[in-house]
């Protein structure tokens, strides 16, 4: 694969829209037994927007090397600070995509939701594209 630019998009969706897909969101455990809420008046954002987040992905090389491309679907768990207490795989690509995108949203901050002005724990749908160019 050389001379091809590697590129990994990352988009943000609404949770309801992930459901429609074959894996039951509401059945994922949330972190610590907290409560996260689907959605708050202001949803959590990657702080340095989203290229922070797809600065962070390294392109797996057993992907590059099969010619994997596709998406990952995860959901987040946003804490009340901001951090990323656990991420979960909603639909998988495999060769090592999910891992790196798993990764790659752990490593990042992000600002915390806010309902009713106080700062809340929100599950946030994250899809990340994973293209060989």
């Amino acid at each position: 694969m050389k001379g091809k630019k590697l590129l990994c998009l990352v988009s943000f969706m609404l949770l309801t829209t992930i459901s429609t897909y074959s894996a039951d969101v509401n059945n994922f455990s949330n972190p610590q037994g907290e409560e996260y809420l689907a959605y708050s008046t202001s949803m959590p954002a990657p702080v340095g927007g989203l290229p922070s987040i797809y600065k962070k992905i390294t392109y797996p090389k057993m992907a590059q090397q099969a010619g994997v491309e596709g998406k990952v679907y995860l959901i987040a768990f946003i804490n009340k600070n901001g951090s990323v207490d656990d991420v979960k795989v909603i639909k998988k690509l495999g060769a090592g995509c999910d891992e790196a995108a798993i990764k790659a949203v752990k490593a990042s901050e992000f600002t915390p939701g806010v309902s009713e002005g106080n700062p809340v724990n929100v599950k946030l749908s994250l899809q990340i594209q994973f293209k060989l160019q």
